[in-house]
């Protein structure tokens, strides 16, 4: 009989709260791109409604994308399945894109209302990415059953790609 807090326990939940999508590699390179986008958009002292549109209109467009690439695939390997089906079977795995944009947007919204001042909410979204990936790498490795020392090295590895950005966005100030 498993103890109560062991490790597949608190996995199972993890799989359990996560919605579709989460954890994704949609999930990952999104964050990678929504940081990019601040990093490289935020500099010279842009407003964050500056930053917060071309953040969205990327994040539609390389989600669309990725839906579109995803149903491309299965409409091709499989001969059977329809267009709408396709969409429907792709659309869980393509959620993550726009979900890893949710934090950074909400805080480059609260610097269009001037509820945090725009340089501000601009560093605050980028470091958010950094924080998200390091999260999603944790998850990961709790969902792969690692150790604690092996989760905090994925989180580690899984937020340095955040940190390029964050060091791009010092070299461009």
């Amino acid at each position: 009989m498993a103890e109560p807090h062991s490790t597949h326990d608190r996995v199972l939940r993890v799989h359990r709260a996560l919605r579709p999508g989460f954890g994704t590699e949609a999930a990952v390179s999104g964050t990678i791109m929504v940081s990019g986008l601040i990093a490289v958009s935020a500099p010279n002292g842009k407003s964050s409604v500056a930053v917060l549109l071309t953040v969205a209109v990327t994040v539609i467009v390389f989600w669309a994308a990725h839906l579109y690439a995803g149903s491309v695939a299965l409409l091709g390997a499989h001969r059977t399945i329809g267009v709408r089906d396709a969409i429907r079977k792709a659309l869980p795995s393509s959620l993550g894109v726009l979900g890893s944009s949710a934090i950074p947007t909400l805080i480059l919204l609260a610097g269009t209302t001037r509820l945090i001042p725009d340089e501000i909410a601009n560093d605050i979204a980028l470091w958010s990415g950094t924080l998200i990936l390091g999260f999603l790498g944790y998850v990961a490795f709790l969902r792969r059953g690692s150790t604690g020392l092996g989760r905090i090295v994925g989180a580690l590895t899984t937020a340095s790609f955040g940190i390029v950005f964050v060091i791009l966005n010092a070299l461009l100030h």
